[in-house]
């Protein structure tokens, strides 16, 4: 007669323990969830690098050294000028050649110094001029007979007298009226004005508080092609022209509204 097998009493408390271990990784990788067990100690971890990115772009911007290239940070700086269709800042000069905004403006007035034959040598028949908020190259004005010359010649769309003489009245008695700019010629110029303003280099600033009529200043556009850094570099014509103050009543007289 076989005898029967006692019942099974199931593993025992050490099997079970063995079996809760959990086993080595093959992979190495313990957690290859990559997420924190909830039910481990609590460790505090170091916070994230955020400025990993900006280190990288700032390493590419500073990627090369602008003193080391041919004739130093000066040649950088001149180089830029040359190709600059506008007066740049040199606020926006000092990140481009990634200098200090003070050594970028160092070498702007010894590039200005030597185009001029302070240091020197021959002065130029360029200079460098602090032209609105921004740097830019232009000829020299010894010379600007000549340049005009070559840049007039032939130009059909250049100012008429009539522009240049209402552009003048608005640069020494901004701002004003068209009525008070007619009064000062003794013509009517509101076509003159609307060429003005098509070309950028004047624009409304408000209305006159007692009639309405709009105002007309001149423009950063205006001071750019003046060569100018601000108005107060105009030349003493403005004693010549009336005051303002003498032309009230000339807007009601015309009829000049907004």
């Amino acid at each position: 007669m076989s005898q029967v097998p006692p019942p099974d009493a199931g593993p025992s408390p050490e099997a079970v323990a063995a079996d809760a271990t959990p086993a080595a990784d093959p992979t190495g990788l313990d957690n290859p969830t990559g997420l924190a067990d909830p039910t481990g100690p609590v460790e505090a971890s170091a916070p994230a690098d955020l400025t990993g990115t900006a280190t990288e772009v700032a390493a590419d911007e500073l990627a090369f050294d602008v003193e080391d290239l041919p004739g130093g940070a000066l040649a950088a700086l001149e180089a830029v000028l040359m190709v600059a269709d506008e007066p740049i800042p040199a606020v926006r000069l000092a990140s481009v050649l990634a200098l200090p905004t003070t050594r970028v403006q160092e070498l702007l007035d010894e590039l200005a110094a030597e185009y001029r034959g302070d240091r020197g040598g021959r002065p130029r028949g360029f200079e460098l001029r602090l032209a609105g908020a921004g740097w830019r190259i232009y000829s020299a004005s010894p010379y600007a007979d000549v340049v005009g010359r070559f840049v007039l010649e032939g130009q059909t769309a250049r100012l008429t007298q009539a522009a240049l003489e209402t552009l003048a009245v608005i640069a020494y008695r901004q701002p004003v009226t068209r009525g008070q700019v007619s009064g000062v010629r003794g013509v009517n110029v509101d076509g003159v004005v609307r060429t003005l303003t098509a070309r950028g280099l004047v624009a409304e600033a408000g209305t006159e508080p007692t009639t309405g009529a709009v105002l007309y200043e001149t423009t950063g556009y205006f001071l750019e092609r003046m060569g100018l850094a601000s108005l107060d570099e105009l030349p003493p014509l403005a004693p010549y022209l009336p005051d303002i103050d003498t032309l009230e009543g000339v807007d009601r007289a015309n009829g000049e509204a907004r």
